[in-house]
């Protein structure tokens, strides 16, 4: 039996996701949660985990990276992410409503009596979202997927090539990422006609 993979996000859904986020309790942390997920391709286990020190500079400010630990990451996978613009706009916002005794410290993505969530909760906050926007068959992986496949059809682009993605990705295996990738019938349509 195949597993049947999440959706990938489309631009108008990532618009409603955003949208969604901006009329919850906590609008900047939620709006982060949404570009870690499709800005950085991060699992909601690593959003759920995800320090200030991990997203910070040695002055306390916003860095030009996120440093994804093997200790938050499946089988250890840890990485080095470039911040998306968008995501370092939001994590700076994030930053400046966030009270800190000194040196940003303790969760990026925080619950309400300030600890980290569970990843099961980041999940929950995704199955919440998808429903009442109405993005059927989207889930926390959904994010992921979409930065990896935007990914790969963009690098090219660049000069890399989908060791690059896989990086990015903390994928073992390049199979597991080529696992990730959508199709896509329009460029398939392209390439034949440029045969």
């Amino acid at each position: 039996m195949l597993k049947r993979q999440a959706k990938t996000i489309s631009p108008a859904t990532l618009q409603r996701m955003l949208l969604y986020a901006e009329h919850t309790r906590s609008p900047i942390r939620d709006k982060v949660i949404v570009l870690l997920s499709v800005k950085a391709g991060l699992r909601a286990c690593e959003i759920a985990a995800l320090d200030w020190s991990m997203v910070t500079n040695a002055e306390g400010r916003i860095g030009d990276h996120i440093e994804v630990r093997d200790t938050i990451a499946k089988m250890q996978s840890g990485r080095r992410i470039p911040m998306h613009p968008e995501l370092k706009q939001a994590l700076r916002q994030l930053l400046r409503e966030t009270k800190f005794d000194g040196y940003p410290s303790g969760p990026v993505i925080a619950s309400r009596r300030r600890g980290h969530l569970r990843p099961n909760s980041v999940v929950n906050w995704f199955v919440t979202m998808f429903d009442t926007i109405g993005a059927n068959g989207c889930s926390s992986h959904s994010g992921r997927r979409t930065f990896i496949t935007n990914g790969a059809r963009a690098i090219h682009k660049v000069g890399g090539s989908l060791r690059d993605v896989q990086l990015l990705a903390g994928h073992r295996s390049i199979e597991t990422t080529q696992g990730y990738i959508d199709g896509n019938t329009q460029g398939q349509r392209k390439l034949i006609n440029l045969l």
